[in-house]
Protein backbone atom coordinates (compact mmCIF):
# COMPACT_ATOMS: atom_id res chain seq x y z
CA UNK A 1 0.00 0.00 0.00
CA UNK A 2 0.97 3.52 -0.82
CA UNK A 3 1.24 5.37 1.94
CA UNK A 4 0.73 9.50 2.16
CA UNK A 5 3.31 10.84 4.42
CA UNK A 6 2.66 14.60 5.98
CA UNK A 7 5.00 17.02 7.90
CA UNK A 8 4.14 19.71 10.40
CA UNK A 9 4.20 23.64 10.16
CA UNK A 10 4.67 24.69 13.94
CA UNK A 11 3.06 28.31 13.66
CA UNK A 12 4.23 29.92 17.35
CA UNK A 13 7.72 28.43 17.89
CA UNK A 14 10.01 25.92 17.22
CA UNK A 15 12.48 24.53 19.67
CA UNK A 16 15.33 22.10 19.96
CA UNK A 17 14.41 21.55 23.51
CA UNK A 18 10.67 21.61 25.02
CA UNK A 19 9.90 23.90 27.48
CA UNK A 20 13.18 26.33 27.51
CA UNK A 21 12.33 29.70 25.91
CA UNK A 22 15.77 30.40 25.38
CA UNK A 23 16.35 27.63 22.70
CA UNK A 24 12.66 28.65 21.15
CA UNK A 25 12.60 29.89 17.61
CA UNK A 26 10.62 32.71 15.95
CA UNK A 27 8.60 31.41 14.02
CA UNK A 28 7.69 34.22 11.09
CA UNK A 29 6.86 33.44 7.26
CA UNK A 30 10.22 33.06 6.36
CA UNK A 31 10.98 30.27 8.68
CA UNK A 32 7.45 28.01 7.62
CA UNK A 33 8.39 28.78 3.89
CA UNK A 34 11.86 27.26 4.87
CA UNK A 35 9.83 24.01 6.45
CA UNK A 36 7.31 23.67 3.62
CA UNK A 37 9.82 23.78 0.54
CA UNK A 38 12.09 21.44 2.60
CA UNK A 39 8.64 19.51 2.92
CA UNK A 40 7.94 19.59 -0.98
CA UNK A 41 11.37 18.90 -1.79
CA UNK A 42 11.93 16.01 0.20
CA UNK A 43 8.54 14.28 -1.26
CA UNK A 44 6.50 14.84 1.45
CA UNK A 45 2.89 14.53 0.60
CA UNK A 46 1.66 17.42 2.18
CA UNK A 47 1.93 19.46 5.81
CA UNK A 48 -0.72 20.19 8.42
CA UNK A 49 -1.34 23.49 9.86
CA UNK A 50 -2.37 23.77 13.74
CA UNK A 51 -5.54 25.56 14.59
CA UNK A 52 -6.07 27.57 17.81
CA UNK A 53 -5.33 31.14 19.28
CA UNK A 54 -1.31 30.03 20.12
CA UNK A 55 -1.12 29.71 16.26
CA UNK A 56 -1.15 31.79 13.42
CA UNK A 57 -4.28 31.53 11.50
CA UNK A 58 -4.00 28.60 9.24
CA UNK A 59 -5.73 29.45 6.17
CA UNK A 60 -3.61 32.71 5.78
CA UNK A 61 -0.05 30.58 6.47
CA UNK A 62 -1.18 27.92 4.07
CA UNK A 63 -2.48 30.47 1.05
CA UNK A 64 0.80 32.80 1.59
CA UNK A 65 2.96 29.23 0.64
CA UNK A 66 0.97 27.85 -2.67
CA UNK A 67 3.55 29.71 -4.73
CA UNK A 68 6.40 28.35 -2.74
CA UNK A 69 5.57 24.74 -3.47
CA UNK A 70 4.98 22.35 -6.25
CA UNK A 71 3.11 19.56 -4.95
CA UNK A 72 3.05 19.69 -1.23
CA UNK A 73 -0.66 19.44 -0.24
CA UNK A 74 -2.12 21.90 2.79
CA UNK A 75 -4.40 20.36 5.46
CA UNK A 76 -6.29 23.46 6.96
CA UNK A 77 -8.70 23.40 9.74
CA UNK A 78 -12.65 23.66 9.56
CA UNK A 79 -14.17 25.58 12.18
CA UNK A 80 -17.63 24.98 12.90
CA UNK A 81 -18.92 28.02 15.28
CA UNK A 82 -16.29 29.78 13.99
CA UNK A 83 -16.58 29.89 10.57
CA UNK A 84 -20.29 29.91 8.63
CA UNK A 85 -20.31 26.80 5.69
CA UNK A 86 -20.74 28.91 3.03
CA UNK A 87 -17.93 31.02 3.87
CA UNK A 88 -16.09 27.85 4.57
CA UNK A 89 -17.10 26.75 1.01
CA UNK A 90 -15.83 29.62 -0.59
CA UNK A 91 -12.53 29.20 0.50
CA UNK A 92 -12.08 26.02 0.50
CA UNK A 93 -12.82 26.13 -3.61
CA UNK A 94 -10.65 29.04 -4.03
CA UNK A 95 -7.71 27.57 -2.25
CA UNK A 96 -8.23 24.28 -4.11
CA UNK A 97 -8.34 26.33 -7.53
CA UNK A 98 -5.17 28.48 -6.98
CA UNK A 99 -3.10 25.55 -5.41
CA UNK A 100 -4.33 22.91 -8.37
CA UNK A 101 -5.87 20.75 -6.02
CA UNK A 102 -3.69 20.86 -2.64
CA UNK A 103 -6.06 21.08 -0.08
CA UNK A 104 -7.15 19.07 2.69
CA UNK A 105 -9.40 19.90 5.14
CA UNK A 106 -9.34 19.33 9.36
CA UNK A 107 -12.38 19.22 10.49
CA UNK A 108 -11.92 20.61 14.04
CA UNK A 109 -14.71 19.87 16.71
CA UNK A 110 -13.11 20.39 19.87
CA UNK A 111 -10.98 22.24 22.09
CA UNK A 112 -10.62 24.35 25.17
CA UNK A 113 -13.55 26.02 26.68
CA UNK A 114 -11.99 28.86 27.51
CA UNK A 115 -10.13 29.58 23.81
CA UNK A 116 -13.93 28.29 22.17
CA UNK A 117 -15.90 31.04 24.56
CA UNK A 118 -13.27 33.65 23.71
CA UNK A 119 -13.77 32.92 19.53
CA UNK A 120 -17.65 33.14 20.23
CA UNK A 121 -18.98 29.84 20.66
CA UNK A 122 -20.85 28.47 23.88
CA UNK A 123 -21.81 25.34 22.77
CA UNK A 124 -21.54 22.44 24.85
CA UNK A 125 -19.66 19.27 23.30
CA UNK A 126 -22.56 17.26 22.24
CA UNK A 127 -24.20 20.12 20.48
CA UNK A 128 -20.73 21.29 18.89
CA UNK A 129 -21.10 17.38 17.33
CA UNK A 130 -24.45 17.99 16.44
CA UNK A 131 -23.67 21.44 14.84
CA UNK A 132 -20.71 19.80 12.80
CA UNK A 133 -22.78 17.53 11.43
CA UNK A 134 -25.15 20.24 9.59
CA UNK A 135 -21.81 22.35 8.66
CA UNK A 136 -20.62 19.49 6.71
CA UNK A 137 -23.76 18.80 4.44
CA UNK A 138 -24.08 22.16 4.23
CA UNK A 139 -20.23 22.57 2.76
CA UNK A 140 -20.45 19.80 1.08
CA UNK A 141 -24.13 20.88 -0.62
CA UNK A 142 -22.28 24.53 -1.74
CA UNK A 143 -19.12 23.04 -3.08
CA UNK A 144 -21.25 20.70 -5.40
CA UNK A 145 -23.60 23.41 -6.40
CA UNK A 146 -20.66 24.84 -7.96
CA UNK A 147 -20.85 22.14 -10.77
CA UNK A 148 -24.60 20.47 -10.34
CA UNK A 149 -25.88 24.06 -11.09
CA UNK A 150 -28.71 23.40 -7.63
CA UNK A 151 -29.14 26.19 -5.11
CA UNK A 152 -28.84 25.02 -1.54
CA UNK A 153 -31.29 25.63 1.04
CA UNK A 154 -30.76 24.09 4.77
CA UNK A 155 -33.15 24.81 7.80
CA UNK A 156 -31.50 22.75 10.76
CA UNK A 157 -31.02 23.28 14.44
CA UNK A 158 -27.99 25.25 13.98
CA UNK A 159 -27.26 26.24 10.39
CA UNK A 160 -30.15 27.94 8.17
CA UNK A 161 -29.74 29.05 4.41
CA UNK A 162 -31.30 30.01 1.60
CA UNK A 163 -30.52 29.72 -1.99
CA UNK A 164 -26.71 29.51 -1.00
CA UNK A 165 -24.79 29.11 -4.50
CA UNK A 166 -21.09 28.46 -5.31
CA UNK A 167 -20.00 30.07 -8.72
CA UNK A 168 -16.11 28.51 -8.88
CA UNK A 169 -16.20 24.80 -8.69
CA UNK A 170 -13.03 23.31 -6.64
CA UNK A 171 -10.53 21.30 -8.56
CA UNK A 172 -11.26 17.98 -6.56
CA UNK A 173 -14.38 16.29 -6.93
CA UNK A 174 -16.97 15.83 -5.37
CA UNK A 175 -15.18 17.85 -2.47
CA UNK A 176 -11.72 18.07 -1.25
CA UNK A 177 -11.08 15.43 0.83
CA UNK A 178 -12.17 15.81 4.50
CA UNK A 179 -10.00 14.98 8.05
CA UNK A 180 -11.80 14.04 11.35
CA UNK A 181 -10.37 13.56 14.49
CA UNK A 182 -12.07 12.88 17.99
CA UNK A 183 -11.96 10.10 20.49
CA UNK A 184 -16.21 10.23 22.00
CA UNK A 185 -18.62 8.14 21.04
CA UNK A 186 -20.02 11.56 19.34
CA UNK A 187 -16.99 11.50 17.49
CA UNK A 188 -17.24 8.41 15.92
CA UNK A 189 -20.75 8.37 15.15
CA UNK A 190 -19.83 12.05 13.09
CA UNK A 191 -16.52 10.35 11.41
CA UNK A 192 -18.77 7.48 10.57
CA UNK A 193 -21.54 9.43 8.49
CA UNK A 194 -19.49 11.89 7.46
CA UNK A 195 -15.80 12.62 6.81
CA UNK A 196 -13.26 10.83 4.08
CA UNK A 197 -10.72 10.03 6.50
CA UNK A 198 -10.60 9.30 10.38
CA UNK A 199 -7.18 10.67 12.22
CA UNK A 200 -5.85 9.47 15.61
CA UNK A 201 -3.72 10.35 18.14
CA UNK A 202 -0.90 7.76 18.01
CA UNK A 203 -1.74 5.32 20.51
CA UNK A 204 -0.31 1.22 21.32
CA UNK A 205 -1.19 -0.36 18.25
CA UNK A 206 -4.04 -2.41 19.84
CA UNK A 207 -5.83 0.79 21.03
CA UNK A 208 -5.76 1.83 17.42
CA UNK A 209 -6.83 -1.74 15.92
CA UNK A 210 -9.79 -0.83 18.52
CA UNK A 211 -10.53 2.38 17.56
CA UNK A 212 -10.60 0.97 14.09
CA UNK A 213 -12.58 -1.72 13.84
CA UNK A 214 -15.27 0.25 15.82
CA UNK A 215 -15.23 3.14 13.28
CA UNK A 216 -15.42 0.64 10.34
CA UNK A 217 -17.98 -0.91 12.34
CA UNK A 218 -20.06 2.14 12.47
CA UNK A 219 -19.34 3.50 8.71
CA UNK A 220 -21.13 0.24 7.17
CA UNK A 221 -24.20 0.95 8.79
CA UNK A 222 -24.31 4.00 6.55
CA UNK A 223 -23.09 2.05 3.57
CA UNK A 224 -19.86 3.90 3.85
CA UNK A 225 -16.28 2.81 3.86
CA UNK A 226 -13.48 5.32 5.55
CA UNK A 227 -9.71 5.59 5.08
CA UNK A 228 -7.53 6.26 8.42
CA UNK A 229 -4.40 8.71 9.66
CA UNK A 230 -2.29 8.93 12.28
CA UNK A 231 -0.63 11.58 13.90
CA UNK A 232 2.93 11.06 15.69
CA UNK A 233 6.02 12.99 16.62
CA UNK A 234 9.13 11.39 15.28
CA UNK A 235 13.08 11.08 16.61
CA UNK A 236 14.66 8.89 14.40
CA UNK A 237 18.36 8.75 14.17
CA UNK A 238 21.05 6.14 12.46
CA UNK A 239 21.32 4.13 16.08
CA UNK A 240 18.56 3.31 18.47
CA UNK A 241 21.26 4.62 20.94
CA UNK A 242 21.26 7.82 18.73
CA UNK A 243 17.44 8.31 19.07
CA UNK A 244 17.03 7.56 22.73
CA UNK A 245 19.71 10.30 23.59
CA UNK A 246 18.22 12.60 21.62
CA UNK A 247 14.75 11.77 23.27
CA UNK A 248 16.05 12.91 26.80
CA UNK A 249 17.79 15.75 25.59
CA UNK A 250 14.39 17.17 24.28
CA UNK A 251 13.22 17.01 27.30
CA UNK A 252 16.30 17.79 29.71
CA UNK A 253 15.57 21.45 30.49
CA UNK A 254 11.72 21.02 31.46
CA UNK A 255 11.28 22.22 34.69
CA UNK A 256 8.28 20.91 37.52
CA UNK A 257 6.71 24.33 37.10
CA UNK A 258 6.46 24.04 33.37
CA UNK A 259 5.48 20.66 33.32
CA UNK A 260 2.51 21.34 36.01
CA UNK A 261 1.51 24.50 34.26
CA UNK A 262 0.77 22.53 31.01
CA UNK A 263 -0.95 19.95 32.49
CA UNK A 264 -3.17 22.45 34.02
CA UNK A 265 -3.89 23.91 30.55
CA UNK A 266 -4.47 20.47 29.45
CA UNK A 267 -6.69 19.49 32.45
CA UNK A 268 -9.34 22.44 31.09
CA UNK A 269 -9.72 20.87 27.65
CA UNK A 270 -13.28 18.61 27.34
CA UNK A 271 -11.32 16.54 24.86
CA UNK A 272 -11.40 12.46 25.83
CA UNK A 273 -8.81 12.18 23.30
CA UNK A 274 -6.79 14.43 25.37
CA UNK A 275 -7.60 13.07 28.40
CA UNK A 276 -5.98 9.66 26.65
CA UNK A 277 -3.24 11.48 26.03
CA UNK A 278 -2.74 13.13 29.19
CA UNK A 279 -2.96 9.39 31.26
CA UNK A 280 0.23 8.19 29.00
CA UNK A 281 2.18 10.61 31.11
CA UNK A 282 0.18 10.00 34.22
CA UNK A 283 -0.66 13.37 34.49
CA UNK A 284 2.66 15.08 34.13
CA UNK A 285 3.98 12.68 36.82
CA UNK A 286 6.05 10.31 34.82
CA UNK A 287 9.65 10.81 33.88
CA UNK A 288 11.34 7.80 33.51
CA UNK A 289 12.13 6.23 29.88
CA UNK A 290 10.79 3.28 31.53
CA UNK A 291 7.28 5.18 32.29
CA UNK A 292 7.81 7.01 28.91
CA UNK A 293 8.13 4.15 26.27
CA UNK A 294 4.59 3.04 26.97
CA UNK A 295 5.09 0.45 23.91
CA UNK A 296 8.26 -0.54 22.17
CA UNK A 297 9.52 2.70 20.28
CA UNK A 298 6.09 4.36 21.44
CA UNK A 299 7.45 7.58 24.12
CA UNK A 300 5.02 9.73 25.62
CA UNK A 301 7.84 12.50 26.41
CA UNK A 302 6.73 15.16 24.19
CA UNK A 303 3.23 15.51 26.63
CA UNK A 304 4.66 16.46 29.28
CA UNK A 305 5.32 19.40 27.80
CA UNK A 306 2.69 20.30 25.31
CA UNK A 307 -0.93 19.02 24.44
CA UNK A 308 -2.78 17.85 21.69
CA UNK A 309 -0.47 14.40 20.23
CA UNK A 310 1.86 13.12 23.21
CA UNK A 311 3.74 10.22 21.56
CA UNK A 312 6.88 9.93 19.67
CA UNK A 313 8.37 6.81 17.85
CA UNK A 314 11.75 6.88 18.94
CA UNK A 315 14.14 4.65 17.01
CA UNK A 316 16.75 3.83 14.33
CA UNK A 317 15.37 4.01 10.37
CA UNK A 318 14.71 0.30 10.43
CA UNK A 319 12.84 0.39 13.93
CA UNK A 320 10.55 2.96 12.93
CA UNK A 321 10.18 1.91 9.28
CA UNK A 322 8.89 -1.21 10.88
CA UNK A 323 6.64 0.38 13.64
CA UNK A 324 5.18 2.48 10.50
CA UNK A 325 4.43 -0.52 8.72
CA UNK A 326 2.71 -2.30 11.90
CA UNK A 327 0.14 0.88 11.81
CA UNK A 328 -0.12 0.68 7.77
CA UNK A 329 -1.14 -3.17 8.45
CA UNK A 330 -4.46 -2.02 10.51
CA UNK A 331 -5.13 0.23 7.06
CA UNK A 332 -3.48 3.40 7.78
CA UNK A 333 -2.79 5.05 4.60
CA UNK A 334 -2.25 8.39 5.81
CA UNK A 335 0.67 9.47 8.70
CA UNK A 336 1.52 13.05 9.96
CA UNK A 337 4.79 13.59 11.72
CA UNK A 338 6.53 16.42 13.72
CA UNK A 339 9.69 16.54 15.35
CA UNK A 340 11.47 19.34 17.07
CA UNK A 341 13.12 21.45 15.60
CA UNK A 342 10.91 21.31 12.67
CA UNK A 343 13.02 22.16 9.82
CA UNK A 344 15.86 19.50 10.70
CA UNK A 345 14.23 16.75 11.74
CA UNK A 346 12.60 16.80 8.48
CA UNK A 347 15.76 16.39 6.54
CA UNK A 348 16.22 13.68 8.97
CA UNK A 349 13.42 11.88 8.62
CA UNK A 350 13.20 11.77 4.69
CA UNK A 351 17.01 10.76 4.18
CA UNK A 352 16.67 8.03 6.79
CA UNK A 353 13.27 6.56 6.45
CA UNK A 354 11.70 7.06 2.89
CA UNK A 355 13.95 4.87 1.76
CA UNK A 356 12.81 2.34 3.59
CA UNK A 357 9.25 3.11 2.80
CA UNK A 358 7.19 2.62 -0.52
CA UNK A 359 7.29 4.90 -3.14
CA UNK A 360 8.99 7.48 -1.04
CA UNK A 361 12.29 7.85 -3.15
CA UNK A 362 12.07 10.67 -6.02
CA UNK A 363 14.40 9.56 -9.19
CA UNK A 364 17.27 12.02 -9.15
CA UNK A 365 19.53 12.56 -12.79
CA UNK A 366 22.95 11.84 -12.50
CA UNK A 367 25.54 14.18 -13.85
CA UNK A 368 27.87 12.07 -14.91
Amino acid sequence: MSLNIFWFIPTSEDTKYLGDKKSSRVVDFDYSKQIAVAADNLGFDGVLIPTGRIWEDPWVVASSLIGATKNLKFLVALRPGVMQPALAARMSATFDRFSNGRVALNLVVGGDKDELEGDGLYQKPKERYEAASEFVDIWKDILKSSYEKELVNFDGKYYKTTNAKLLYPPVQRPTPPLFFGGSSDEAHELAAQKVDLYITWGEKLEDVKEKIEDLKKRASKYGRTLRFGIRFHVIVRETEEEAWEAAEKLISRLDEETIKSAHEIIGKKDSIGQKRMADLTNGGKSRTREELEISPNLWAGVGLARSGCAIALVGSPEIVATRIQEYANLGIDTFVFSGYPHLEEAYKFAELVFPLLPNRVKEKLSKF
